[in-house]
């Protein structure tokens, strides 16, 4: 049985996991002012009890790599942070431009941030919760991508979304994803969804990736693009020194909101 010293650092460490979505080893053993080798026997103990799940300087909560939430309830998971991405990614769109926007509640909260002064944009997307955002937006078009409807995500994916998206020579793609990895890449929890994702990036001359900070360093189920896919990625200031330093020094530009 641990002591109660260990007791009260294994409460601290499951709350900051439940408050970020990651831990890393330097930053806890920072906060609980104890040593990198006691927080890693912490983490080991707490992955022993299913708590959560071991990774690269850190660990992550325990679930399913298949497990996903509805768009409703992922749209609530660090909301502010999500909403100043979007902001940023939004500030990026000029008039006159095709733009394709993926299913997911970052690219929701930029379809929502557009500026009213956009004028002849077209906006592709196969999420048809952005398309009833944008039906009063003046000054932009939306074309929806077709497919299959996954009510989960209010999403259109195989068979037919990918036929329209090869037929599109976009400027800028804005793409959502389950994980950010320095080795993996970016990573998605649906199958379906990630071939989505991969023919928007390749019918895009720019590709701009929407992750929060709790999406750094996590692998999801599906494969989507190695970093060098990505032109940049937009994160918020809950992504750790550590987290910027290793996907930057894998080649990912990064931008902070």
């Amino acid at each position: 049985m641990p002591s109660l010293q260990a007791t009260l650092r294994h409460q601290s460490i499951v709350d900051f996991l439940h408050r970020d979505g990651n831990v890393h080893v330097a930053d806890l053993a920072e906060k609980l002012q104890v040593s990198a080798v006691t927080i890693r026997a912490d983490l080991d103990y707490l992955e022993e009890q299913q708590v959560l799940s071991r990774t690269r300087g850190g660990a992550v909560p325990a679930r399913p790599r298949r497990f996903e939430l509805p768009l409703e309830m992922t749209i609530q998971d660090h909301a502010d942070e999500k909403k100043r991405i979007a902001r940023l990614g939004a500030s990026m769109v000029r008039s006159g431009e095709t733009v394709i926007l993926d299913v997911g509640s970052t690219t929701t909260e930029l379809a929502k941030s557009l500026s009213r002064d956009l004028q002849d944009v077209v906006v592709v997307t196969n999420a048809l919760n952005i398309a009833l955002a944008l039906e009063n937006h003046s000054g932009v078009t939306v074309v929806v991508t077709g497919g299959t409807l996954r009510t989960m995500q209010h999403s259109l994916v195989a068979p037919f979304a990918a036929l329209l998206l090869k037929e599109i020579n976009a400027d800028l793609a804005f793409i959502g994803c389950n994980g950010v990895d320095s080795e993996k890449g970016f990573t998605n929890t649906n199958l379906a969804e990630a071939e989505v994702k991969h023919a928007m990036i390749e019918a895009a001359s720019r590709c701009v990736f929407l992750a929060d900070h709790a999406k750094l360093m996590r692998v999801a189920t599906a494969r989507v693009a190695p970093l060098e896919a990505a032109d940049l990625l937009i994160t918020d200031e809950g992504a750790t020194s550590e987290q910027l330093r290793a996907l930057r020094r894998a080649g990912l530009e990064i931008a902070v909101a």
